[in-house]
This record gives structure tokens, sequence and C-alpha cells, in this order.
């Protein structure tokens, strides 16, 4: 999982600038060629803008704001005109929750993507679930986001309000522990993680996977977000013998922590998940960065027919972060968020139930998306099971591998 300042068309309301009360027909923006009025329905987005993680969380926030331009340019929903309300989290669960519970307070809102990482989930999802309001994130990963504390042993689905474009961990740490142990033939790895919800969790599936497989884990550590030295630990590492570290975790910390293991003569990759698959990464470690891998889900926006016309304007709207990650997934959750607000909401008028039947709607949701198929599960998880295992190759990330993994 896995990030700057955006306000192209994007409205960033507050709980204070709005009077209104109750969910009814808003009559507020006059759009469309007849000069009507039209109701405004507002779009949140919850992810880090700011500070760890920013790239990748602009990223989102600009998917949604390419698909909310797509809905009012096509007029998606007659009588509504979209628009986005975005706050920043900062990568910290305390934020992500005093953000839901503004956005629940905000009745033009009727749909949230985000947040990016999966600890502030788990804080957003009970305010939400209250609310009926629906939420669709495109990155969070840790299976029990959807599927219940219990997921090995019993799967039950905590929130019916959550949903997600982004495969689990359950399957990118396996895929990731095939490719390092039977196409990479590495044999003994080193295993470090952040101990946040997303990073703690896929070290420890890439454990259990990797050991399944035949490997041994020669050693485990754990660092904290926003550690910047890593020298004991590269100490740790070169007299475990390792032939690889995996790195459970954001690029905040992984692209300093492979930095100073290769400065620091330990000549080994490092393997991480979709929380450092950013052109970040490789812009901060540089040419230490080589030969270094990542998985995430998916297959690679740049190469799917399907994305280039939302490249093409995410581009041409001078959006920045980075949408390579989740910008396509963010497109694709937007938009199952507006068609579901189509079904509800008739000729602007927004019914006082029209949360709720928004969660339903988006739970019968299928259509083809500039990332994939889109549809959910039982659980709200996601049906497209792709990805992809990426290596840094000449300062650019290659993807080496694509496929499914069922354990």
């Amino acid at each position: 999982m896995r990030h700057r300042s955006l306000v192209i068309l994007t409205s960033v309301l507050t709980t204070g600038a709005l009077t209104l009360t109750a969910c009814g027909s808003r009559d507020d923006d006059k759009g469309g060629d007849s000069g009507s009025k039209k109701t405004e329905v507002v779009i949140g987005v919850d992810a880090p803008l700011t500070g760890q993680n920013s790239a990748t969380g602009l990223g989102i926030q600009g998917g949604v704001q390419v698909a909310v331009d797509d809905a009012n340019k096509n007029n998606l929903v007659p009588g509504v005109t979209f628009k986005v309300q975005a706050l920043d989290d900062k990568a910290i669960p305390a934020s992500g929750q005093q953000n839901a519970t503004q956005l629940v307070n905000n009745d033009k809102v009727l749909g949230v993507v985000g947040p990016l990482n999966s600890g502030v989930a788990t804080q957003m999802q009970q305010v939400f679930a209250t609310a009926n309001l629906v939420e669709i994130s495109p990155s969070n990963t840790a299976p029990e986001l959807t599927q219940g504390k219990n997921w090995q042993t019993k799967k039950v689905r905590p929130f019916k309000t959550y949903f997600r474009t982004a495969t689990t961990d359950a399957l990118q740490g396996g895929f990731a522990a095939d490719y390092a142990y039977n196409t990479l033939k590495k044999k003994n790895v080193f295993v470090v993680d952040d101990k946040q919800t997303y990073g703690a969790g896929l070290a420890k599936l890439f454990t259990a996977g990797f050991t399944k497989a035949g490997g041994k884990v020669v050693g485990t550590d754990h660092v904290n977000t926003g550690d910047t030295d890593f020298s004991a630990l590269v100490t740790k590492i070169k007299n475990s013998k390792a032939d690889l570290v995996y790195y459970g975790g954001q690029y905040d910390e992984s692209e300093k922590l492979t930095k100073q293991l290769k400065d620091g003569g330990v000549k080994i990759p490092l393997f991480g998940g979709d929380g450092m698959f950013s052109d970040t990464y490789i812009q901060t470690a540089g040419k230490t960065s080589e030969g270094d891998l990542a998985t995430s889900v998916g297959q690679p926006v740049d190469t799917l027919a399907s994305a280039q016309d939302f490249i093409k304007k995410y581009k041409a709207a001078g959006l920045k972060g980075d949408y390579g990650t989740y910008g396509g997934y963010s497109y694709d959750a937007a938009t199952a968020i507006i068609k579901a607000i189509g079904k509800v909401v008739k000729d602007g008028k927004v019914p006082s139930d029209a949360r709720a039947k928004i969660v339903e709607e988006v739970g019968k949701t299928k259509f083809d998306g500039v990332a994939g198929p889109v549809s959910f599960d039982e659980y709200g998880d996601t049906t497209n099971k792709q990805l992809t295992v990426y290596q840094v190759t000449n300062g650019k990330w290659k993807a080496v591998k694509s496929g499914t993994f069922n354990g």
C-alpha cells in the first residue's frame, strides 16, 4: 500500500462552511445546457496528502478527481453535479477517524474513496458503518478489514459499508514469497517490518509463504515510521548472511534502508509490497535501488489499453502525485460510487435513505474499469486478484511477473 498540494477543480469543504442539516433535494448549482439547477453531491477522499506517503495519497486524490470530472462532463447522473472533498490524514489513524466524522457530517457526501493505509482504515470503518456511508479503498490490503480478525480460520465481514478495489495481503505476501524462492532462488531472508497494520501483516504472510516453500528466515527486526538511521539494522542483516531482505512497510523508510544497506556493503536486494512501489522510492534511493523488488496489485496501469485515456487526462490536468500505484483503482472506486448514486438519485432528488441504498448498489457493482474488471465478493473484496512483481531496472520499475496466486 501505498503519496503535495492539489487543487485542480477540487472543492475542499469544511464542516463549518455547511449549514445543511438533512438529506433531501439540494438544488445548489446551475448546470446543463438548459440552465436548470443541479444538486451538488460530494465524493469524499481520505489519504495522506502531505508528509508520509503523500506521493501515493495525491495519486488517489487525482484518480478520484478525473472520475468526477468525467462524470460531470458526460452528465453521468442527470440532475447532479459532483465535487470532491479531499481530507489529509497524514497517514495517522486518529486523523483518519476525525476525517471520517467530518465527511459523515457533511450531508452532501454520498461516498468516500480511501484511505491509503490499512492502519488508518481500522479507525474509520465504524464511523462510516454507523452512518451507512459507503467507503471504497483503492489500496488497503490487510485481510482483516473485510474478513475479520480471525480471517484465516473463519471469515466474517465486519462492516457492510466497506469495500476495496485492491486485492489483499493474503495473496500479495504469498505471491512475493513464491517469486523470491522459486524464481529468484533465494534461500535465506531477513524480514523487517514497520510495526503498522499493513507492514507487519504483510511481513507475516510473506514469512509464512517463504518458509512453506522451503526457505529460511535468518533474522527479523522492526523499525518505526519516521526512522532515518538504520546502521544497527544494517549490521544485523550483514551478520545474518541473508541473500534477501523483505520489508513490510512504506517507501519512506525502505528507500533509506536500501541505500544504507548498499552503502554498508550489503549487496543484496530489498523486496517489499505495494507500499514500496512508488517512483519516489527510486528517486530517493537512487542507484542503490537497482535490482530491488516490489509487488503491487493489478497489472501495470501504463500497459493497460483501458487506462490510456485516464492517464492522458490525469497528465493533461496537471494533477500531482503518483497515478501509477493506485490512481486507476481510485478512478474505478469513485466510478463505482458514482454509478451507484445514479441508481439512487433520480433527477437530482436525494432520498432520505440515500446512503444506505448506495451501499446496496455498490455491492451489485459490475463494470469494466480502467484498471480491470470491477466487482465485489460477499466480503466487499475485489474479484480482480491480479498481482505483479516489479524490479528496479535502469532506474525504473519494470514488471517482471504478472498473474494470480491462490496459495
